[in-house]
C-alpha cells in the first residue's frame, strides 16, 4: 500500500527582477497520518514561548526577542523523525541566460520546482503538495506544475502526485516551518549579516544539519537535503 505524504512548499526571492541576487525553493514533508500531531507540537512550542495562537512563523519576523522560540523550532524539526526537508537554491540569478535556452523566467521557475519535487516521487508513496498562495496567477502556476510533474513521471491517472493545492500559510504550521528553513537558506546564500538573530538561526541550522548551506548535500541525504543549482558553463 502506498503511503500518503503531505508536502508543504514555499519560495523566496523567486521573481526575476526583485533586486535579490539568489532564489530559494523548499519543501517540508511528513506522512499525512502525522500531520495533525506535528502541527500540535508546533502550536505547543509557540505557547510555551508566550506567543499568541495566531502568531505566524515567518523568516521576516525573526527578532532577538523571539530568537529562543525560532531556535527551538529548528530543534523540533531536526529532532522529529517524521519531518524532512529538501531545499533548492539558485545562488546568482544574474547569471541566468534564459535566451540561450529559449525559455522565460517562468519556464525556469517551473524547471526548478520540477528539480525539487521530482526527487520526492516514488512508487511507494502518494503525494499531496501544498503551496503558499502568493498572487492571483497562483492557480495557473499550480496547475501547470502538476501537469509537468505528472507527465514526466507517466502519472496520467495522478496516482503518485494526487494534487497540488494552494493554501494560506497562516492556517498551516508546517508551511510556516518551510518558510523559516527557506528563509535561512536564502539569507546564507546572499551572505547577509544585518540581523544577529537571523545569523544565529543560520548557524544553528548549519550545526544541526552538518552542512555549510553553500554547497549541495549528498544526493541520498534524507533529513535535510539541499541542491545548489548552477548554470551550465
Amino acid at each position: 500500500m502506498t503511503e500518503l505524504i503531505h508536502v508543504y512548499c514555499d519560495e523566496s526571492c523567486h521573481l526575476e527582477h526583485d533586486h535579490a541576487s539568489s532564489m530559494a525553493l523548499g519543501a517540508v514533508w511528513c506522512p499525512a497520518s502525522h500531520r495533525a500531531m506535528l502541527g500540535r507540537k508546533i502550536k505547543a512550542l509557540r505557547a510555551t514561548h508566550g506567543l499568541a495562537p495566531e502568531f505566524e512563523i515567518k523568516w521576516v519576523k525573526i527578532s532577538p526577542a523571539k530568537l529562543d522560540f525560532y531556535l527551538a523550532l529548528v530543534d523540533l524539526f531536526f529532532d522529529e523523525p517524521m519531518l524532512r526537508f529538501r531545499g533548492l537554491v539558485v545562488p546568482d540569478k544574474s547569471a541566468l541566460d534564459h535566451g540561450r535556452f529559449g525559455q522565460s523566467h517562468d519556464d525556469f521557475y517551473y524547471k526548478m520546482w520540477f528539480q525539487l519535487l521530482n526527487w520526492l516521487i516514488s512508487s511507494e508513496q502518494r503525494l499531496r503538495v501544498f503551496l503558499d498562495i502568493k498572487d492571483t496567477r497562483g492557480q495557473a502556476k499550480v496547475s501547470k506544475l502538476h501537469e509537468i510533474l505528472c507527465n514526466a513521471n507517466y502519472d496520467f491517472d495522478r496516482n503518485l502526485i494526487a494534487s497540488i493545492e494552494q493554501v494560506h500559510s497562516h492556517d498551516v504550521p508546517l508551511l510556516q516551518l518551510a518558510d523559516l528553513l527557506i528563509g535561512a537558506l536564502g539569507y546564507a546564500q546572499r551572505g547577509l549579516a544585518d540581523s544577529a538573530a537571523k545569523l544565529e538561526i543560520v548557524k544553528h541550522i548549519r550545526r544541526r544539519s552538518g552542512l555549510s548551506l553553500a554547497r549541495s548535500s549528498l544526493l541520498r541525504e534524507e533529513k535535510f537535503n539541499l541542491f545548489v543549482w548552477r548554470p551550465q558553463a
